[in-house]
């Protein structure tokens, strides 16, 4: 295929990825609605639980591809929520270590399990390695556009 006919199918694909995009956060935002969740403040629940240690703002901005301004503005929102809480950073005197409170990690249990059921109804007819390929192709784009 050449360059530009590469191109369009890329264009077509950013368009899609992002009306996808639009559409999980809408679903996170529905599944999350019954503990007071967004999609936003689950990004954070999972950016810390997958981490396994304690992260400070401008880390757990880097994982999930936010804005240090908004993660501070959810992790202040969810530490008055008692979903986080906050340590000090022997690292560092002004930045934080944030890290799940007992009811942000029983939150976040739950809605993994959640997310689990509804991605086995998302995925039936496909197949897993059609669901491989789309990831390794989507990490390659992303690494690509983040270099």
């Amino acid at each position: 295929m050449n360059t530009p006919q590469k191109g369009t199918v890329f264009t077509d694909i950013a368009l899609e990825v992002f009306k996808l995009g639009g559409l999980l956060v809408s679903e996170g935002d529905h599944m999350g609605s019954e503990y007071g969740i967004t999609s936003a403040r689950w990004k954070i629940l999972g950016a810390l639980s997958l981490a396994g240690a304690p992260q400070t703002v401008p880390q757990i901005a880097r994982s999930m591809g936010l804005t240090r301004q908004a993660v501070q503005r959810l992790v202040d929102a969810m530490s008055e929520d008692e979903l986080l809480l906050f340590q000090d950073n022997p690292d560092h005197k002004r930045a934080k270590l944030i890290s799940l409170s007992a009811l942000g990690e029983t939150v976040y249990l739950q809605l993994y399990e959640k997310q689990a059921e509804w991605a086995m109804k998302c995925s039936v007819g496909i197949t897993k390695t059609e669901l491989e390929t789309t990831l390794s192709v989507l990490k390659r784009i992303s690494e690509s556009i983040d270099r």
